[in-house]
């Protein structure tokens, strides 16, 4: 996609639907329909998993924005870590023009420097591998998943060095969620 490149969709939604799917990031959908901006949210339970359908990569290529909401529970979803990175891997081939985090009731360092949630989601996800024997035992399968682990924190940490909106606790009208709003009608 070149510079008169066309999109399917103007903003992709990533976020962790037990989070903020009826709250937050519902809203937000809800508030860019209703004006008219193409948004692509997947409003299903996704199947339990690490890969992303070809219809999902390809609606995250054909986006002009896409907004990261890294609350809480993010990064324990290894689906939600390959769609970080898949996002982020679409900005620098530029088939994703900006790509706006929203750290939904989290702060960013800790995000960057994976505290907290961020930290425990990872060692979990390390811990998940090294129970599963046949593949902790396995050197291919040890490199792959290391690999991995190794694109998620990266993925966490650009996106956190991005900047973007901090929401804390409150309403889905509070100031940074209309600024939000702004920033993206600003773009259009």
């Amino acid at each position: 996609m070149g510079g008169g490149a066309t999109f399917s969709y103007d903003v992709f939604l990533s976020f962790r639907g037990e989070d903020t799917r009826r709250g937050f990031t519902g809203n937000l959908y809800h508030a860019l329909h209703q004006r008219g901006i193409r948004t692509f949210f997947d409003d299903k339970e996704l199947p339990k998993g690490e890969e992303l359908t070809p219809a999902l990569v390809k609606a995250i290529g054909e986006s002009r924005i896409a907004i990261t909401v890294l609350s809480k529970n993010y990064a324990f979803s290894s689906f939600c870590l390959e769609e970080l990175a898949t996002i982020l891997r679409c900005v620098e081939e530029n088939k994703v023009r900006v790509i706006l985090p929203v750290f939904y009731c989290v702060d960013p360092s800790d995000v960057r420097h994976l505290r907290k949630s961020y930290g425990e989601a990872l060692a979990t996800h390390e811990d998940k591998f090294k129970e599963d024997k046949e593949k902790f035992n396995d050197n291919k399968e040890k490199i792959k998943f290391n690999q991995k682990i190794s694109k998620w924190k990266n993925a966490l940490h650009k996106a956190a060095n991005l900047g973007g909106f901090t929401y804390n606790h409150g309403y889905p009208t509070s100031p940074i969620f209309y600024l939000l709003l702004l920033f993206i009608f600003l773009l259009f």
